[in-house]
């Protein structure tokens, strides 16, 4: 593991009051990490990393802070089973499993959820965060502390609470945050969101000290989600009402009729960059986001001088700097460097690490000419 693994063990001086409810959204369908990530099994049911699931590990970070019966799983009806799978001895139970429709975006399927929550009788003036369930965080007692620190924030001040990354390189493929005034020793306004800058913008943002990496994850209290997006976003929020009153009598098609309707934005386009109620609390954790197959390197230890994430054994000859994913196969490497190799039952693919993102450019091909392997 890298330096800033910690603890797995719950704190019991990290225990919440029935006030917080966690929402992971599990139903992306992203195949960054083909051959392995495909339509059928995305990224956050990989077992990239450790022993189980990213959704499975993602669940398991709440321990000591969200009980099971206040944790809940967004997905989509085709990737139910597998949602179920790998979650279900981690939340409450199956009616804990929250089923978008049809793919709309984060701030649909927020609104989902939090229309989900009161038709299953949760008060408004609960709080609940809201994390993605496919990005790696090693320091788990550092997340269960600011998601505390951002909860009990949220609960004072009546605000939304987004959780900023302090970036450690001028990444170009996040958005940042620009950091405001100070409201206390944990928190600070948002002065600004940032889009995904070029290289040099993103070198300015990284050295002045000011800016934090959007990680895309949130806290707050479900009526403060609710009247900013009632402010922002009317078109969704006129939706609400109904389709809390379809959930609570279990109307699938009407579910279905009035989710449709919404339009399909993502919660920072149409409600952080607009509210003048967002905070944001700087993570006091790592942070890996898995974009694509490079970012093992950064949570792997080295194994005979690559980073081997899956094998049956393994040769290496003047072979370095390489990453192996081969869970069935016996790999041997000679006199090659800096290489991404990733081997299943069906493809292999070979590309050089700086050249990860090109990765896309096989699952276009695929699209029009083998959609099987997709």
């Amino acid at each position: 593991m890298n330096s800033s693994s910690s603890s797995n063990s719950s704190n019991s001086s990290n225990s919440m009051p029935n006030k917080l409810h966690a929402i992971v959204l599990a139903g992306g369908s992203g195949t960054r990490f083909w051959p392995e990530s495909r339509e059928s099994l995305p990224k956050q049911y990989l077992t990239l990393f450790g022993h189980e699931s990213l959704l499975r590990y993602t669940l398991k970070r709440f321990e000591g802070l969200v009980d099971a019966k206040r944790r809940f799983v967004v997905t989509i009806q085709k990737q139910i089973d597998l949602a179920l799978e790998n979650s279900l001895d981690l939340i409450g139970s199956k009616d804990h499993i929250i089923l978008e429709p049809n793919a709309r975006n984060t701030l649909p399927c927020i609104l989902l959820s939090l229309a989900h929550l009161e038709a299953q009788g949760i008060s408004d003036s609960d709080a609940v965060v809201i994390v993605p369930s496919d990005h790696i965080i090693l320091n788990q007692d550092g997340f269960r502390k600011t998601v505390k620190d951002a909860m009990l924030l949220c609960m004072a001040r009546d605000e939304l609470i987004t959780i900023g990354i302090t970036p450690n390189f001028p990444h170009t493929g996040f958005g940042y945050i620009e950091k405001g005034a100070m409201v206390d020793a944990e928190a600070f306004q948002v002065k600004k969101f940032k889009e995904k800058p070029p290289f040099e913008l993103a070198a300015e943002y990284v050295s002045s000290g000011r800016f934090l990496w959007n990680a895309g994850m949130f806290v707050g209290k479900i009526k403060v989600f609710k009247e900013e997006i009632q402010k922002y976003a009317p078109t969704h929020y006129a939706q609400y009402q109904a389709l809390v009153e379809a959930l609570r009598s279990k109307n699938h098609l009407l579910i279905d009729e009035i989710y449709g309707r919404l339009p399909s934005d993502s919660i920072d386009y149409r409600i952080m960059e607009h509210s003048k109620k967002v905070l944001v609390v700087p993570a006091q954790f790592d942070w890996n986001d898995l974009g694509s197959w490079d970012a093992l390197e950064s949570i792997l230890d080295e194994t005979d001088n690559n980073t081997v994430a899956r094998d049956q054994g393994h040769f290496f000859y003047n072979a370095t700097d390489n990453i192996v994913y081969a869970p069935k196969h016996f790999v041997s490497l000679l006199h090659l460097k800096d290489l991404i190799v990733v081997v299943n039952d069906e493809s292999i693919m070979i590309l050089p690490k700086e050249k990860s993102q090109d990765v896309k450019k096989v699952t276009e091909y695929l699209k029009n000419h083998r959609p099987d392997l997709l």
